[in-house]
């Protein structure tokens, strides 16, 4: 619980509790009660049919029952930083003024931990609005390094993550990202330039490059979220901090051999820093 009279400042207090600063207050999101069960259940297709677009979305909630058009849809799902997997236009939008960097990773065989890290930021379900979640990634190891909820999908909330996942593990050789402004704001580019950390972004409508965190995204859901209805920002912390320990330290990993991510990351890190 935030106290505004503790001696800790609210932004300290913040990081020490897992949350961005700009997450502190919850707020309803100004949608009616329709658009949001269109929302969540746009949210549950995306899951099971990555590549369907806002034809076909339009379609398939229509013989549903619902009164939808596909502008409706592409700003429900911009809202929610939806990406269809094919090449079309990218809801996960770009600042024209931003810069985008290649994609560095096509036929680069994943090796060791922290070689490449990834984020990404998904829509949570709350009783009345929602909220969003960024996690680092990673890729060799499948271990969340860090996480943040936040109730603005701005770039604050993602910086605060990454510079958490630097503080505790150190640094990726190639750290990848989709091409949205959030991501390739000069903030977010700086805290990366900085470290010295080479920059690779997905192909513009291409979720597959960042399939290790959409695979997360996809675990969380079924496994976390839809089960469970949160009272506020604090108990989805609470909740889903609980799930995201648990994938990282007792949930075996099929790509793994059945290992639990960060003993697998922990383990490798352990062992490149003994041999370097």
């Amino acid at each position: 619980m935030i106290d505004k009279n503790d001696e800790l400042t609210v932004s300290t207090q913040c990081d020490l509790a897992g949350i961005s600063r700009s997450g502190y207050y919850y707020k309803t999101q100004k949608e009616s009660a329709e658009n949001r069960r269109l929302m969540n259940r746009i949210d549950e297709l995306h899951l099971e049919h990555p590549t369907w677009g806002s034809r076909m979305l339009r379609n398939f909630l229509r013989d549903e029952g619902y009164k939808v058009n596909r502008k409706r849809i592409q700003r429900l799902s911009g809202l929610m930083q939806i990406r269809t997997i094919y090449q079309s236009r990218n809801l996960s939008r770009r600042n024209l003024n931003h810069r985008i960097y290649p994609y560095l990773l096509r036929g680069v065989k994943i090796e060791r931990v922290n070689q490449v890290w990834s984020t990404d930021i998904t829509y949570i379900r709350m009783p009345e609005g929602w909220i969003y979640m960024t996690a680092i990634i990673d890729w060799h190891s499948r271990a969340i390094l860090a996480w943040r909820l936040s109730n603005t999908c701005d770039r604050f909330f993602c910086i605060d993550a990454l510079q958490e996942a630097l503080e505790k593990y150190g640094k990726p050789e190639v750290f990848n990202t989709d091409q949205g402004a959030t991501f390739t704001s000069p903030d977010f580019i700086k805290v990366l330039d900085e470290a010295g950390i080479a920059i690779s972004m997905d192909g513009k409508g291409r979720a597959l490059d960042n399939a290790r965190i959409e695979r997360f995204w996809r675990t969380l859901k079924y496994d976390e979220v839809y089960l469970k209805s949160y009272t506020d920002i604090s108990d989805a912390r609470k909740q889903i901090g609980k799930f995201v320990s648990v994938y990282n330290n007792i949930r075996p990993h099929s790509s793994l051999d059945g290992g639990k991510p960060m003993k697998v990351y922990i383990g490798l890190k352990n062992q490149f820093d003994e041999s370097a």
